[in-house]
């Protein structure tokens, strides 16, 4: 507000005159007001004063409530209702702040802001209270402690202040610029200059900040810039307050007079759709506060300094009745504030007093106020004095609470003993290295740690297996060093090394030598990279959720068959799933589960892997089976014998994986409860009393399958809860037995490692009587036998084992279940299996072993033993056997059976355990049929809601031009970026890439490659994106913010999924794909294309061991083409890598003339190393998208 205006005697209260304050009446003060009242020696009054009774409210109407005392004497300065709790703040001239709480006005708080300057503006956050006085901003708790004190220039005068949001804050005041601090980093971080100086009021729309001079001007401002986008010019004097609503704008100041500066008592208007003035409102009191008071209507009220209050339409006329009077203390009101709620009107007088008016009974200051928190009572008053000067006081004068407990202080010595933090002793490979400059000794760092940081050890071991450090190192200091710890080299964590080339010159055969393929690592929640290749090596499921297919966006089953159908088609080079973990952080479900990982998290190994995957086992499970449901089941999928693969309303997941089971409650009453139920899979349950005991692994998992258990339920019989037996019987067992081991804890470890020590001396206990028996032949001994009847070479490798490879399953007649550990010997006991099968006994073999590897230097991993079945080593290397393999990301590696069984739980820990019954695959027709027809690439709908016809760049493809097998189809696809790259500045100075840049698709365009309409594009999908794009690359790209959000664009918006299905098609049914850096393409759309059906020109205009050529300098070069001027376009770029693939079978022959391509191609290159690979800046331009637009194209 500004004070020029005001009346003179103002003046008389200097800020001198505050600091002490005699018990006597000031001579401004009414002598009533004084009554009953004592002041202490300093002069403030010691609780506040209600000035008189409440009188009687009436609903709807604003009438007085309460009145107090803030400050005797001291005028009020500002007034400000809490935001976030029931509180209502006062500030002084004095630079006093108090604060009363609720409509009874009862003070809350009381404390010194400022020790000279008063307190111009007051704004409440969520965790305290901002004060605003000359050159101070003052961030206190609602108690009186100080938050922050940000002092600013001495030549300061700040007026106002404006929270922009709930960290940035502008103020002004009399210079000519307005200040920007963050309040998280107490910093300036905007400095605005002001053309017309004397902000002293500022508000906020969603469109502008608004701007009071002392000019009597309003500025409108940019949100973001800050820069004038309208003026007001509405008082020749000088601006006192104005207040903005809806779309209306109103003030009032003083108008300039030839005696001076005059009250205006016409309120101005403006409207701010046609930013203009309407007709001035004419009101019956010298307006120095307004403020509009919306609730049935758009109310303004107008207060005068000397306490009158009308209120009034913006657009209407004044009516005097509607003018009533502040009974103020002081002769001269100055402050007013309006609650959130707008219920309440408080208002400041010059003599410290504060009145609340409000049109309720009880009033509310907010809509929704949080509750405020009172000091708790003190209770030092009533204890005895103690003079701590006298020797012999008594301690027992000091009251304590009666307690038999041990104290807090009495500490057992063992306890107390004195310890010493050492410092470690230096790395020996730094002090052997180290080269000496004087005193100063210089040597390179050996990565063994992370950078400026050195562990305490405070004890050699951690035996609690839930705290393991897992403490990160630095991505690039993953070189192998002498020193390591026991994890075996294959099992640790694998990262790709980035270069200047990315992953090109990456050598991942040196990883994986077969040719199956792994996946990548870096994507985030890549940590499912195992459970999806034990998924991939079901046949049933694969098969399953190959034929899968459904117009859900994010389905889980579709993704997984797409990332199957990458799998499939690779011969050894790893793969990515990152559309299929897209869809996953797309789920729900999933974030509720924790399963989504922050990539700090996932890269320090926060958390428990293991629980983690176990999670995500159950998860995935049930989401494929939820999918599944919701279609119909492919005729594919029919048994060998003819019956249905599945029964109706439930999923083929579900036939698999679902085990039906009986719960019965018992009642101590004798009532029993039995209900249905199926679940997909197991957790194993250990037993209480381990400690010496000796379990077989079959007795385990039958105690965990038919579970017993006393817990607490409600009877319907007791109509209460009571102690009930619950117990659980199988009805139906399942085809894939799933298990998830649940070793979270050192009790779990312990128990698996003292049964496999105990099966290990079992078996050793049984080769030495083997040996000492004279009928046992030399090829026995040479083989001996585990504990199961496992033939082994070696007696070592029955170290660490417990588990069993098959275990045989038998439903009894009274609904009981029979779980045995079983080997091929046992044949001879029991009989075939599968001769068995009819009465009720299955053979399950283990085929996956999920396990958690605990690894101190890179935060551990998950890891997969799976058995490889004939079908797969058939299709990828045409031969007939079964093998282990371990997948560890992209790393694969052959493996001996026993190795899949050996947990040594220091860093090998079992988590997921998949039994499938033997001879599975013979039970199911397992044909794959594509389920991707032609259809998906005709004409389709544009998810943009402003795409018009006018605006379609592409022609589908008719029923008559569907390619076929070895047509060529040009394309080129465009990118966004929504993580940006981590890298890390050795100390040499070189860059290292820890992490690359997440680019997602954003459009995608094919092009026709012969026939009539050769060059016209068929496919120009602009791609939906859901996730936060940081950077859209428009330089590169083309595309602008906006395209791919289907409220605003015109483009034609599709999925992912939609466009992906697009170029599957194309793929399975043979197409030649031309374009420049394919391969990137590829990659970044998650795609795995045969090398026969691709065509790069990047590699077709490339001699060896020599630079890339940009497809910009080939079409300069070959085609006289001058492209990507300002932008890249996909059409563009497209139809010219099909013109220069045309170029190089007329400059090769065909292919058949190499030695003369080769000639064309060092002609190239020395071009180019004279141009330095620039295109000459064109005197015209001469693009195709110039020069010979499709007049097909423009005829849409």
């Amino acid at each position: 507000m500004n004070f020029e205006g005001l009346d003179p005697g103002l003046a008389d209260f200097s800020p001198a005159m505050h600091s002490t304050l005699d018990p006597v009446l000031d001579a401004h003060l009414n002598p009533s007001l004084l009554q009953n009242v004592e002041l202490d020696p300093e002069g403030v009054a010691l609780e506040a004063l209600p000035v008189q009774e409440s009188v009687h409210i009436m609903e709807g109407v604003y009438s007085e409530l309460h009145s107090v005392v803030a400050e005797v004497g001291v005028p009020v300065s500002v007034s400000h209702f809490d935001l976030h709790e029931e509180m209502l703040w006062v500030g002084s001239h004095g630079g006093h702040a108090t604060s009363f709480f609720g409509p009874a006005l009862e003070r809350y708080s009381s404390f010194q802001v400022n020790g000279s300057d008063d307190i111009r503006q007051i704004q409440s956050l969520e965790n305290g209270i901002l004060f605003l006085t000359k050159n101070n901003l003052k961030y206190m708790a609602r108690g009186g402690l100080i938050i922050f004190d940000y002092l600013l220039d001495e030549c300061e005068d700040m007026h106002s202040l404006l929270l922009t949001d709930s960290s940035t804050l502008l103020i002004g005041g009399l210079q000519n610029h307005v200040l920007e601090i963050d309040l998280n980093s107490v910093q300036e971080t905007q400095k605005y200059a002001v053309e017309t100086p004397g902000v002293t009021i500022m508000r906020q729309t969603n469109r502008f900040f608004f701007c009071g001079h002392t000019s009597g001007k309003v500025s409108l401002r940019d949100l973001r810039s800050f820069k004038v986008e309208h003026e007001f010019d509405a008082f020749s004097g000088s601006l006192s307050d104005f207040d903005v609503h809806g779309n209306l704008l109103a003030a009032c100041g003083f108008s300039s007079r030839l005696t001076g500066l005059a009250c205006d008592r016409f309120l101005k208007v403006y409207d701010l759709r046609m930013m203009r003035a309407i007709t001035p409102l004419q009101v019956h009191v010298d307006p120095a506060f307004l403020r509009f008071i919306p609730t049935y209507t758009s109310r303004l009220a107008i207060i005068s300094q000397s306490g009158q209050c009308q209120f009034c339409e913006p657009t209407g006329l004044a009516n005097p009745a509607d003018i009533f009077h502040v009974s103020a203390v002081g002769p001269l009101l100055m402050t007013f504030d309006v609650s959130a709620s707008k219920q309440a009107l408080a208002f400041g007088d010059s003599e410290g007093c504060v009145h609340l008016w409000t049109d309720s009974p009880e009033p509310s200051f907010n809509p929704y106020s949080r509750e405020t928190e009172f000091a708790l009572p003190c209770l030092v008053d009533t204890l005895p004095p103690l003079d701590w000067s006298q020797d012999l006081l008594p301690l027992s004068l000091i009251p304590v609470p009666l307690t038999t407990d041990t104290l807090l202080s009495d500490w057992p010595a063992a306890n107390s003993a004195p310890a010493p933090r050492r410092a470690p002793p230096v790395d020996a490979e730094i002090l052997r290295t180290m080269k000496k400059v004087g005193f100063i000794g210089y040597a390179p760092n050996p990565r063994t740690r992370l950078r400026n940081q050195i562990p305490y050890r405070l004890k050699e071991s951690d035996s609690e297996f839930d705290n393991f450090s897992q403490v990160t190192e630095s991505p690039i200091g993953r070189e192998e060093e002498p020193h390591l710890h026991m994890v075996s080299k294959k099992y640790r964590k694998v990262t790709i090394k980035y270069s200047k080339l990315g992953l090109e010159d990456f050598d991942f055969k040196h990883y994986n030598k077969t040719l199956f393929a792994g996946l990548e690592p870096h994507i985030p929640n890549a940590y499912c990279n195992c459970m999806i290749q034990v998924l991939y090596f079901l046949e049933p499921v694969r098969c399953l959720i190959q034929n899968h297919l459904c117009q859900k966006e994010f389905c889980l089953a579709c993704e997984l068959g797409f990332l199957f159908h990458m799998l499939e088609l690779s011969r050894g080079d790893p793969c990515q799933g990152s559309n299929f973990l897209r869809a996953f952080r797309t789920i729900p479900e999933a974030s509720a589960l924790g399963l989504i990982l922050a990539d700090s998290d996932e890269a320090s190994g926060k958390g428990s892997l293991a629980r983690l995957i176990q999670r995500w086992n159950r998860f995935i499970l049930t989401q494929l089976h939820q999918d599944m449901q919701e279609l119909e089941v492919p005729q594919a999928y029919r048994g060998a014998g003819g019956s249905s693969f599945c029964s109706s309303g439930d999923s083929v997941i579900g036939q698999l994986f679902s085990c039906e089971m009986e719960n019965c409650s018992l009642c101590r009453c004798g009532s029993e409860t039995v209900r249905a139920s199926s679940t997909l899979l197991f957790t194993l349950s250990y037993p209480e009393d381990k400690a010496g005991k000796n379990y077989d692994f079959a007795h385990i998992l039958k105690r965990s399958i038919c579970l017993e258990q006393n817990t607490q339920a409600w009877c319907d019989s007791c109509e209460k809860y009571q102690p009930t037996i619950q117990t659980r019987n199988i009805r139906h067992l399942p085809d894939i037995l799933v298990i998830n081991c649940e070793v979270n804890s050192s009790k779990e470890a312990d128990f698996w490692r003292s049964q496999a020590e105990v099966a290990f001396k079992i078996a050793v206990k049984k080769y030495s009587g083997d040996i000492k028996n004279k009928e046992f032949t030399l090829a026995d001994r040479k083989e001996p036998r585990s504990p199961e009847g496992l033939l082994c070479s070696s007696i070592e490798e029955l170290k660490n084992v417990w588990l069993p490879f098959s275990i045989r399953m038998q439903m009894t007649k009274n609904k009981g279940l029979e779980v045995y550990n079983w080997t091929d010997g046992n044949e001879m006991q029991w009989g075939p299996a599968r001769a068995e099968e009819e009465h009720g006994v299955y053979v399950y073999d283990l085929m996956a072993t999920v396990v958690h590897i605990l690894d101190s230097r890179t935060g551990g991993s998950l890891v997969a033993h799976i058995k490889v079945g004939e079908t797969y080593h058939q299709r990828k290397e045409g031969v007939t056997h079964q093998q282990w393999y371990l997948f560890n990301d992209f790393l694969i590696e052959p493996i001996d059976k026993y190795e899949a069984v050996q947990f040594d739980m220091n860093w090998k820990v079992p988590a997921i355990l998949y039994y499938v019954k033997r001879n599975l695959n013979s039970r199911y027709n397992l044909n794959i049929k594509n389920p991707i027809e032609a259809s998906v690439l005709l004409a389709e709908a544009s998810l943009a809601r402003k795409q018009r016809k006018t605006h379609t760049t592409f022609i589908p493809l008719m029923l008559n031009e569907m390619p076929q097998v070895g047509d060529l189809v040009g394309l080129d696809a465009e990118f966004v970026t929504l993580n940006e790259e981590e890298a890390e500045l050795r100390s040499d100075g070189t860059k290292s890439t820890i992490k690359p840049s997440q680019m997602s698709v954003a459009r995608i365009t094919c092009v026709r490659g012969q026939g009539p309409n050769e060059g016209i594009p068929f496919i120009d999908d602009y791609i939906s994106t859901q996730e936060q794009v940081v950077d859209y690359l428009t330089q590169y790209s083309g595309i602008k913010p906006g395209d791919l959000d289907a409220k605003i664009s015109s483009k034609h918006l599709t999925t992912l999924k939609s466009t992906y299905l697009k170029l599957r098609f194309l793929i399975d049914i043979g197409v030649k794909f031309v374009g420049h850096g394919l391969q990137k393409d590829f990659r970044v759309i998650n795609l795995m294309v045969p090398k026969d059906q691709v065509l790069d020109t990047v590699y077709l205009f490339h001699m060896p061991r020599k630079r890339m050529i940009s497809l910009r300098f080939l079409a300069w070069y070959f085609l006289d083409l001058k492209i990507q001027g300002e932008t890249h376009d996909s059409i563009e770029d497209a139809r010219t890598a099909l013109q220069l693939y045309r170029k190089y079978l007329e400059l090769s022959k065909n292919g058949t003339e190499p030695e003369s391509f080769h000639k064309v191609l060092k002609g190239l290159y020395e071009k180019g190393r004279k141009m330095d690979w620039k295109v000459p800046e064109p005197e015209s331009q001469t693009s195709p998208k110039n020069t010979a637009v499709f007049p097909s194209v423009l005829a849409l």
